[in-house]
């Protein structure tokens, strides 16, 4: 069980419906929850997060901000949690590096014309 939190910028709520759609067609999702106020979405359940975080991609600009275990354990001591955010923490970094390294964002290219160009061929 992974617990999925990413950032998706959605402009309305017909958006927000169409994300919402689009990541509970995956198999093995265990809850899905919408903040519409930070456009975080958190999905949990025995998914692949990079697959999610791609299909997502495809409609809007996505960032992962943080992957992990669904549930954490109550009776670990603070100095744990402190070493294991940490731990968590590298993890997110190194699996957004990777989907980065295979998922790059697409570059958009812009054609300026110019208005000096003569339509005369021969010249």
């Amino acid at each position: 069980m992974k617990k999925l939190v990413v950032k998706v910028e959605l402009h309305d709520d017909r958006d927000r419906r169409k994300a919402m759609r689009v990541v509970s067609s995956f198999e093995g999702i265990g809850s899905l929850a919408m903040d519409s106020k930070d456009n975080k979405l958190t999905v949990s359940g025995n998914i692949d997060p990079v697959k999610v975080v791609n299909k997502l991609r495809k409609s809007w600009h996505t960032e992962i901000v943080s992957v992990g275990a669904a549930k954490e354990d109550d009776g670990k001591k603070d100095e744990g949690k402190k070493e294991e955010g940490k731990k968590n923490d590298d993890q997110v970094a190194n699996l957004v590096k990777a989907y980065q390294t295979y998922y790059p964002m697409p570059i958009t290219y812009y054609y300026v014309l110019h208005e000096k160009t003569t339509s005369c061929v021969i010249c």
